[in-house]
């Protein structure tokens, strides 16, 4: 893979830290802003909403710029939005900055897979992918579980700190590692934009992002209320959480990775395992989350399955979306964050059930649930091959 990709990697490190770290932060940041446990994860949904509506948005604006130009700009301003994130005091103050965080992380993202596209063969849109996505999922490893042992020690505001220093050596090494172009950012052909956001009346299209949507709101729904089921459930200390999401963020990577090797050639053989047992995952670390010896290999494969099914619709994405070729990446991000914005709305308000902190895992379930029904079939958009 050439190096360009590992580059954008990191940047994808430093904003994926960010969006996975408040999952180990939410009660603190609820206390010290004196709202609800459930109000303080409405944070992760403002970001994810941002991205829904930045990343088309962006993708556009940045349409006619050079990548390195608009990836650079999207770094600085998301730098910038944390800064002002770690010193306020006002929980709408920093519920605004999450939405600017998102719209930058939202126009980063959908430049980044495009372009990240655009450095490899046409057949290799899988394995460039999870690359890119492997940022994230080093963050979930080292980034958010760092993140949630600097919170524990000092305060949730020095995570937002050590995000904002992430972005310096991100936009050092886009600044000097990304080509000025990787390609005209319109093709030669001069697509235009209408034409580009016609695909999205494209019936493959839109049940593929449906279904990204949906895995994806799965992960987030319980991932953004893991602290609670850890500490509160299994009866674990704070510390555990950490331990908590470091084994999370390895089975995501060792999901997206492993995924990635199959997703351009054989995606529907990669949803076709991962997705039942992904389904059926749910459910049971809901019924033994109050068991620590289950709880934390349950929450590893939910990790691994959860990144090897949403990083091979993801993929998916982009091939039905060819036809756009400098928004399919915004509509990939979209597809993404309308389900990290969904899903913590809906774990939110199952808290309140008698589920209480294992709420969030039934809905999950609820929501892949979902996902196999719509998906279901011989003629399932995710088991034709590349083409």
């Amino acid at each position: 893979m050439p190096l360009p990709l590992y580059l954008l990697a990191l940047a994808v490190f430093a904003m994926g830290t960010s969006e996975f770290m408040l999952a180990g932060l939410v009660p603190d940041i609820a206390a010290d802003l004196d709202v609800s446990v459930g109000t303080a994860g409405t944070l992760t949904t403002a970001f994810a909403a941002g991205m829904v509506v930045g990343a088309p948005s962006m993708a556009a604006l940045a349409r006619n710029l050079p990548a390195r130009a608009s990836l650079l700009g999207c770094v600085l301003v998301f730098l910038a939005s944390h800064a002002a994130g770690a010193v306020t005091s006002s929980f709408a103050v920093l519920f605004a900055t999450r939405v600017v965080a998102a719209l930058a992380n939202a126009g980063f993202l959908a430049v980044a897979l495009t372009t990240a596209a655009a450095l490899v063969p046409p057949d290799r849109k899988g394995r460039a992918l999870a690359v890119l996505l492997s940022g994230t999922t080093v963050a979930t490893i080292a980034g958010v579980p760092g993140g949630s042992l600097l919170g524990t020690l000092l305060d949730w505001r020095a995570t937002f700190w050590a995000v904002a220093a992430l972005c310096l050596p991100a936009a050092v090494g886009i600044l000097a590692g990304v080509p000025a172009r990787t390609g005209p950012r319109v093709p030669d052909a001069g697509t235009p934009l209408r034409a580009e956001l016609a695909r999205l009346g494209d019936r493959l299209l839109l049940t593929v992002m449906l279904l990204g949507a949906l895995v994806n709101a799965a992960t987030f729904a319980s991932f953004t209320f893991l602290a609670p089921v850890v500490t509160g459930t299994a009866g674990l200390g704070e510390l555990w959480v950490t331990v908590a999401l470091v084994l999370f963020g390895a089975g995501s990577l060792t999901g997206v990775t492993v995924a990635g090797r199959f997703s351009d050639r054989r995606p529907g053989a990669v949803v076709a395992v991962c997705a039942p047992a992904l389904l059926l995952g749910w459910p049971a670390l809901a019924l033994l989350a109050d068991r620590p010896a289950a709880l934390l290999p349950l929450v590893f494969a939910q990790g691994a399955l959860s990144f090897a099914v949403g990083g091979t619709l993801i993929t998916r994405v982009l091939y039905a979306a060819s036809g756009a070729p400098t928004m399919a990446g915004s509509y990939a991000t979209a597809a993404l964050n309308t389900g990290a914005a969904a899903g913590p709305l809906l774990a939110a308000t199952a808290l309140g059930t008698p589920a209480g902190a294992t709420g969030p895992l039934w809905v999950s379930g609820a929501l892949v649930g979902v996902a196999l029904l719509v998906g279901r079939g011989p003629g399932s958009p995710v088991s034709r091959p590349a083409s």
